[in-house]
């Protein structure tokens, strides 16, 4: 792992060497750095899309104004800007800038960062920000061998991830940092990223004739779904296939935006988030019975490679939680949808999905079956010791007899409206409670 040098006299006091630092050609750029790393914001002032975080007033902005920066957890989906907050946030305060990769790092680099951190505070005053770069791949072992020396003041942790903290950080750690949540990059945002890249005469195209019109630019920002990396990439390779007109400019048209883009990418993780929270959108709508919403995030989940077994499974519940006996027919035909889905395999599954998801979206709804079992639930929890009543107890052997098993049963079928007329059902401490609640829609409003 490369070390971070030793301040001769007069050094300036914030240092930043992650990495090697590459040779630079004319511009400024380092020889081989793609546009978005060359184009990295270097200011608060200059960061986009995070306004919420970062913006003016904000309270990380004046933590970081005071050199008052605690350990921190970077939230949010890739190109959204964790690393760049990092390094801005470094490079505004009096203190060392150690960076590692949870991918490619293992305990040795994190203990070699921690004894240049406690060198650098024992015997230079000077205190160091540790930024671990995807924090969530490193184990529940390596996250705890962090906790002392957050604790004590060794280093300031900043770690980036992808992932919900809640679920990938260990508790002890997590409640020793500020957890700060960035959004994906609207994509306004991601135009002005791009229009400062075309602008930029040292570190972007300012110094070249790059003609790309307001159309295309926003073309590449719907394409880069909210990432800004890949927005900056797809530019980068959009111009770079342009070919040099008779002045030596470029003009990058949507053909060389589509042709560098290829398939947009969906920020879907089937185990992560976004296969969560998706799945909550998909079921909300068909829920609040809206159809285009419905279709919309099951044309997001399975364009995005998600399991479709995992959405009929979905459908199945909704059918009978959300649907129930407002529509009876709505479970078989979920089932039916499930063994559709099964048997077809994508992408063809994708036809059953839409039209049950239609189906199930316009059908009437009661949750009146599921809100009566959990009043059942919520009975049996209280009384779930109480014996069975004597009376409704097979008795298959003579002994049971003589003990009272079945003695007054009533056979539903000898009364009129095969209803006995006297008869319970329950441990008398949960007689009498109403769980089904009939609903006031489709067939139940009908009494069927």
């Amino acid at each position: 792992m490369p070390r971070t040098p030793r301040p001769g006299p007069g050094a300036a006091s914030n240092r930043t060497v992650p990495t090697l630092q590459p040779a630079l050609f004319s511009g400024g750029r380092a020889a081989g750095e793609p546009l978005a790393a060359r184009m990295r914001p270097r200011d608060l002032g200059d960061f986009v899309g995070q306004e919420r975080v970062a913006g003016e007033g904000r309270p990380l902005r004046r933590m970081v104004e005071r050199d008052e920066v605690p350990s921190m957890i970077l939230w949010g989906p890739p190109g959204s800007g964790k690393t760049t907050l990092a390094s801005i946030v470094a490079s505004k305060t009096k203190r060392r800038f150690t960076q590692l990769s949870a991918v490619a790092s293992g305990v040795a680099d994190l203990r070699a960062a921690i004894a240049e951190a406690q060198q650098a505070r024992n015997f230079e005053g000077i205190a160091t920000i540790l930024f671990i770069d995807e924090i969530h791949r490193f184990n529940r072992a390596q996250q705890d061998a962090l906790l002392p020396y957050v604790e004590n003041g060794t280093v300031t942790l900043i770690g980036a991830t992808t992932e919900n903290p809640s679920f990938e950080i260990v508790a002890p750690l997590l409640s020793r940092a500020r957890v700060f949540k960035m959004e994906a990059l609207a994509p306004e945002h991601l135009e002005t990223i791009m229009r400062r890249a075309l602008a930029d005469p040292v570190r972007g195209y300012g110094g070249q004739t790059v003609r790309v019109d307001d159309d295309t630019l926003h073309s590449i920002a719907m394409l880069a779904g909210g990432d800004g990396r890949t927005a900056l990439n797809v530019l980068e390779l959009a111009v770079s296939l342009a070919e040099p007109d008779a002045d030596g400019g470029r003009t990058v048209d949507a053909g060389l935006v589509e042709g560098a883009a290829q398939h947009p990418t969906l920020q879907y993780d089937r185990a992560g988030d976004a296969h969560y929270d998706t799945i909550s959108a998909y079921i909300k709508s068909v829920r609040g019975s809206d159809v285009d919403a419905a279709l919309y995030w099951l044309a997001r989940m399975l364009e995005a490679g998600e399991d479709p077994l995992f959405v009929a499974r979905r459908m199945v519940i909704l059918a009978a939680e959300d649907v129930g006996l407002a529509d009876p027919q709505a479970l078989p035909v979920a089932v039916a949808c499930q063994q559709a889905v099964h048997f077809l395999g994508m992408p063809e599954a994708a036809l059953p999905m839409a039209e049950v998801t239609v189906y199930l979206a316009r059908a009437p709804k009661s949750n009146s079956a599921y809100a009566a079992y959990k009043r059942a639930v919520a009975d049996v929890t209280r009384t779930r010791n109480d014996a069975v009543p004597l009376h409704l107890r097979n008795a298959v052997t003579g002994l049971m007899r003589n003990l009272g098993y079945g003695a007054g049963y009533q056979y539903a079928h000898d009364y009129e409206g095969h209803v006995p007329p006297a008869q319970t059902h329950r441990p008398d401490a949960a007689e009498g409670n109403i769980y089904y609640e009939p609903g006031t829609l489709g067939d139940e409003a009908r009494g069927h």
